[in-house]
């Protein structure tokens, strides 16, 4: 017997199939689960509306729903594209064992790892090079070869944990950011930079060139507020008429080869006090580039099989490009850039 319940039932499947889909994408999806519904039972008296007060209250029942799952419909705003992305994620801090169904517990510590150097690259890049993406196979207790372990990276990038730039430089997702926001926060609390005018975690955006000042936004939340204010809003002074002009923050900021040093995450120690993050000078053990794995290390499977929506329900995305998307923190990176 069908209900109004259905279209909740039928949208979740259309998100598990996706992953991760723009708010445009989204609300396609739930007009076509409405249609669905309507045709299979006449008689139901259900409507659809793109009012975003209703699109939210759906999003609230849809999270009240799976909240004994320890899921979440989550939404963060694209860095890059400004578009406000949606995916069902693990709302459960347990820091990385969202990718636990994806990933071998090898491969969770080296994407572990990455992360690390990610969040720890200097002068605010939030970006490591290809070299030290493999280089952290070295600090892994185990027999993973640098081999495997470009084969893991390119997986990482093909589900949408990574984005590899042209410049060959691994930096956070928009996926990643949605799912282990909450172990970004509490893992790395002073790195994790939040934009002054939407409070969302900044990775790639401009910094206010001004000494001191901590105003970092993002470009599509800078060039918004450049329309109706030319001057910063934190601390009020005038900033250049390009963007381009303005300090970088991701891989803009950094110039090949300024990371090849491994950077580790500071310690507490016993008053309460934190050291200053160490490079830590590695040489790449060339032998392990010549040797041969015994058993090449197997692409990690997905989260089993996917629920296919009706053909009727079917969205047609070609017409808009989706990017792999916050809890805003609270900490306040030192920052490590020259001025």
């Amino acid at each position: 017997m069908v209900s109004s319940n259905d279209v909740q039932r039928l949208f979740l499947q259309g998100v598990f199939s996706r992953g991760i889909l723009s708010f445009k994408h989204a609300q396609v999806l739930w007009e076509k689960c409405f249609e669905a519904i309507q045709a299979a039972d006449p008689t139901l008296d259900i409507r659809f509306s793109d009012k975003r007060e209703d699109w939210d209250r759906f999003v609230a029942n849809i999270n009240i729903s799976l909240n004994c799952l320890d899921l979440e419909f989550r939404h963060l705003t694209d860095e890059q594209t400004g578009r406000e992305m949606y995916a069902l994620v693990n709302s459960k801090d347990d820091e990385i064992a969202q990718m636990a169904t994806d990933y071998t517990p090898v491969e969770i510590a080296y994407f572990k790892a990455v992360v690390e150097q990610i969040m720890l690259a200097p002068h605010e890049a939030y970006s490591v090079s290809s070299l030290v993406a493999l280089r952290e196979v070295n600090s892994l207790k185990t027999n993973m070869t640098k081999a495997q372990a470009e084969i893991v990276l390119g997986s990482f990038v093909a589900k949408g944990w990574l984005l590899k730039s042209r410049r060959g430089r691994y930096s956070l997702s928009t996926r990643t950011l949605l799912e282990l926001l909450p172990y970004l926060n509490s893992t790395y609390p002073e790195e994790c930079l939040e934009c002054v005018i939407c409070q969302e975690i900044v990775t790639h955006g401009v910094a206010c060139s001004t000494p001191n000042c901590k105003a970092r936004l993002h470009y599509h939340c800078c060039r918004k507020y450049r329309h109706r204010n030319a001057k910063c809003p934190s601390c009020s002074q005038d900033w250049p008429q390009d963007l381009k002009s303005m300090t970088p923050v991701g891989e803009d900021a950094i110039k090949d080869g300024e990371d090849e040093g491994r950077r580790t995450r500071r310690k507490s120690t016993a008053d309460g006090s934190g050291d200053e993050d160490e490079d830590e000078d590695e040489d790449d053990d060339d032998d392990e580039m010549a040797e041969e794995p015994t058993q090449t290390q197997s692409q990690p499977e997905g989260k089993g099989k996917k629920k296919k929506v009706p053909t009727d329900m079917e969205v047609d995305e070609d017409d808009e490009d989706e990017a792999p998307e916050q809890t805003q923190a609270n900490g306040r990176r030192r920052s490590t850039r020259t001025r």
